[in-house]
């Protein structure tokens, strides 16, 4: 049976990237997935971890940044081609999501380490605990960022995060009251701008997913993740990780020399940062 329901969620996913530019209800995917519409939002989302309509937001933003990056396409075509009537909450929830504007994304392509930390909440008072474990990953000399979120993908702000130059023990530290998910990801060499699974990546793109929750008298807590191939039943990786993700040097990834030098970092060691910012503020609140 399980079987059954993966292959009728595929075949909604496939549907969604099939159609972003039109007006798709919770209706239309049950009739896709020949289920009932109650029945196929609950398996929908004990499937991928997401309701029909984030995942379906999930995908036209993933498409939205792919064509930002490989096409000349104006933002407004871009928007309304991933099923946005309003460019300005096309922008809004792009922005939220990404952590870039669609324009700087287009120039930029990555977030960086500096942009993540800039402007986040100081640390609320109460309680606050270390998170610390091994990460595994078949990508064995590949960088890895881990980050608490408040929900089952990778985009905004990350409640606390940290890098790592390849698989091997993490530390999370000051880490807030709440429900997380540790979110992992690392991508092979040629694959730092690709948001979802497709025919023939293998293990390109690897991601590990798992529950956080951090009580208010919890002590230190283990955590061990394994990073696995993604599967189209994953949802597209949205927060821009490109250059955080590249081993190569800053200066080969195609950015212009003036965002070079503005946004030279220093060294900084794999310990993590954690900004405890409100759910709500980091990823910009529920929107669809």
């Amino acid at each position: 049976m399980d079987d059954v329901i993966e292959r009728a969620v595929l075949r909604v996913i496939e549907s969604m990237h099939e159609n972003l530019g039109d007006q798709i209800t919770v209706d239309d995917m049950a009739r896709t997935a020949m289920f009932s519409k109650f029945h196929f939002s609950r398996v929908f989302q004990r499937v991928t971890g997401l309701s029909p309509g984030r995942f379906l937001s999930a995908v036209r933003l993933g498409e939205a940044k792919r064509l930002l990056a490989s096409t000349s396409l104006s933002i407004t075509n871009i928007s309304h081609q991933v099923g946005y009537s309003s460019v300005g909450t096309f922008s809004s929830r792009f922005t939220s999501s990404v952590g870039l504007s669609p324009s700087r994304y287009r120039l930029l392509k990555s977030v960086t380490a500096q942009s993540l930390d800039d402007g986040r909440a100081r640390v609320a008072p109460g309680p606050a605990v270390t998170v610390r474990g091994t990460v595994t990953s078949p990508l064995k000399d590949r960088p890895i960022f881990a980050g608490l979120f408040p929900d089952r993908i990778l985009e905004g702000r990350p409640v606390c995060y940290t890098l790592l130059d390849g698989p091997g023990p993490y530390v999370l530290e000051n880490v807030p009251e709440g429900r997380w998910h540790l979110i992992a990801q690392s991508v092979a060499p040629g694959y730092e701008d690709a948001v979802r699974h497709r025919p023939g990546d293998g293990d390109a793109l690897c991601l590990a997913r798992r529950p956080v929750t951090v009580g208010p008298d919890a002590g230190p807590q283990l955590a061990d993740v394994e990073l696995r191939p993604m599967r189209p039943l994953d949802p597209p990786v949205l927060l821009a990780l490109r250059d955080l993700l590249s081993a190569s040097d800053p200066a080969r990834t195609g950015r212009p020399a003036e965002e070079e030098e503005e946004e030279e970092e220093p060294d900084r060691p794999a310990l993590a940062v954690c900004p405890a910012r409100p759910a709500d503020a980091l990823t910009g609140g529920g929107r669809y």
